[in-house]
């Protein structure tokens, strides 16, 4: 982590009560959080610091330039200097070490030098941020912003190290516009930093310690059902870490006066692949929509383009979460199993009885020249089926049967191709994801590292996944209603049942930081 967690809560109290006697003052607040937020990020090396301040400048001097003159080559320059800085440090070593490997399989001397270029945290997510910033330039979505600003937006502490991935046109309004203390949702704020702790502390943190990272860092030694639930185990591990950080990024963000969007909503209630990545890392989702999948054609150019484009944009997807052959393949199935199941719905649009106007994936399915203010308009065959279904007597509540059943079908079908392709994301290796796949089939045997506490933390986090939204709200209420004393109390009870929970001082660095 940048920060330990006790650093890190006394830096933001200090930083949030300066920060709303400084808000009616901007000449004054502006320079104050960046300065807090260049802190934040330069604790760890102020080689990062340095780093983040090159890439301000750059790309604010690129969008004043576009300002003036949108044209092509600029913009093409200001993405060549990002992509380049980020091919550098994230990219150069994986590029070097496979040119390397190819060449001497044939015997041919390296053309690289192999060089250790430390990474830096976060450097994904604001480069995102600022290629987006420059493309919507670009396209007069926006206009170039002062240079104070464009750099609070990019070292923004929230969402600098993990995201969620934050659009200039989403924050800059914010930052033009008056905050008022008084009109800050705290309980909402309190409810998802609580939350976020505890599925980080509770849920991710123990299993990674008690059952996924003992067995998928040596599966050669452990069962098949040992290998089956850890499985299971890091699709909840992983969603309650990357989850947590995204739901404490927001709480703290709105502490300050600042909406962020939200980054999940329950994913693993998916019925589709589609559905999936509607909800999983929205931010990235919607990013790779807009500025990869659409620019490329998206689906104006027919079925064969519009597979190829899913393939080519998720391929991307995955080589954005790490410099490595597994994550390449990880967001190449993902493609070519949403390219599959495009065509299946297409060929088979009777199955899929839906509303008569249903929205269309934000991820890679929905494009605008494909949809009427972003839905999409039922087949002929789809409209008989929800004519059937809604007509009185017992039509409606077969079909509603058979709809419900497959929803649930669905469900578990893409819980289980998830989890799968979750071996490829973690491991280290093709060698190491070929094992555990194989000791899933090869080694029965006893699983004592399958315990009454981690089928617990595995259910905990899926349950969370079933909870109406609702429900939260109506707990937000009711916590409302609490005196100042009780809430206080209530905060203070449920972070000590989290540690007791995992029984552990320090909190696991978030999965998402090395990306």
């Amino acid at each position: 982590m940048i920060f330990p967690t006790i650093e890190f809560a006394a830096f933001f109290v200090v930083v949030m009560a300066a920060s709303w006697r400084l808000m009616p003052r901007p000449r004054l607040w502006k320079p104050f959080i960046l300065c807090c937020s260049y802190f934040f990020y330069g604790y760890a090396d102020e080689r990062f610091a340095l780093l983040l301040l090159a890439s301000t400048v750059v790309n604010q001097a690129t969008a004043s330039a576009l300002g003036r003159w949108p044209h092509r080559r600029i913009l093409a320059v200001g993405i060549v200097c990002d992509l380049g800085l980020l091919g550098w440090f994230k990219y150069y070593g994986f590029f070097a070490l496979s040119v390397d490997r190819t060449l001497e399989r044939i015997g041919l001397p390296a053309p690289f030098p192999l060089l250790q270029v430390a990474l830096p945290v976060g450097i994904s997510f604001f480069t995102f941020q600022a290629m987006s910033y420059l493309v919507d330039v670009r396209r007069g979505h926006i206009r170039p912003t002062k240079t104070i600003d464009f750099a609070v937006y990019l070292a923004f502490f929230p969402h600098l190290v993990a995201g969620p991935i934050v659009r200039a046109g989403e924050f800059m309004p914010q930052l033009a516009a008056p905050r008022n203390p008084n009109q800050v949702q705290v309980t909402r704020a309190v409810f998802l930093i609580a939350g976020g702790l505890f599925k980080k502390v509770a849920l991710a943190d123990l299993l990674a310690s008690q059952l996924v990272d003992p067995v998928l860092n040596t599966p050669s030694q452990h069962s098949s059902p040992e290998v089956l639930v850890a499985v299971y185990g890091y699709a909840v591990q992983i969603y309650c870490d990357f989850s947590a950080y995204s739901d404490m990024a927001v709480g703290i963000a709105l502490l300050l006066g600042f909406h962020f969007p939200d980054n999940f909503d329950r994913p693993f209630t998916a019925a589709s692949l589609q559905e999936f990545w509607r909800r999983w890392h929205m931010t990235l989702s919607r990013w790779l929509r807009d500025y990869v999948y659409i620019p490329l054609g998206g689906s104006r150019a027919g079925p064969r383009r519009t597979y190829a484009n899913l393939l080519a944009t998720m391929t991307l997807g995955g080589l954005w979460h790490g410099a490595a052959w597994t994550f390449v393949i990880w967001g190449a199935v993902h493609g070519a199993a949403l390219s599959t199941e495009r065509w299946w719905v297409g060929r088979r649009p009777h199955l899929h009885g839906t509303p008569p106007l249903v929205p269309d994936a934000v991820t890679m399915a929905a494009t605008p020249e494909t949809t009427v203010a972003g839905l999409t308009a039922m087949t002929p065959a789809a409209m008989t089926a929800t004519a059937v279904a809604t007509a009185p007597g017992g039509a409606f509540t077969v079909a509603r049967l058979r709809s419900h059943g497959r929803a649930w079908l669905g469900r578990v079908a893409v819980f289980h191709f998830v989890c799968a392709t979750w071996v490829l994301f973690r491991s280290p290796d093709l060698g190491t994801a070929m094992n555990i796949f194989v000791r899933l089939f090869t080694a029965p045997g006893p699983a004592p590292m399958v315990t009454r506490t981690v089928l617990l933390a595995i259910a905990a986090g899926l349950a969370t996944q079933m909870v109406p939204k609702n429900w939260w709200l109506h707990a937000q209420d009711l916590f409302s209603r609490l005196s100042m004393f009780g809430q206080v109390v209530g905060i203070v009870a449920f972070v000590l049942l989290a540690h007791t929970i995992v029984g552990r001082q320090d909190v696991a660095p978030f999965v998402y930081f090395r990306f």
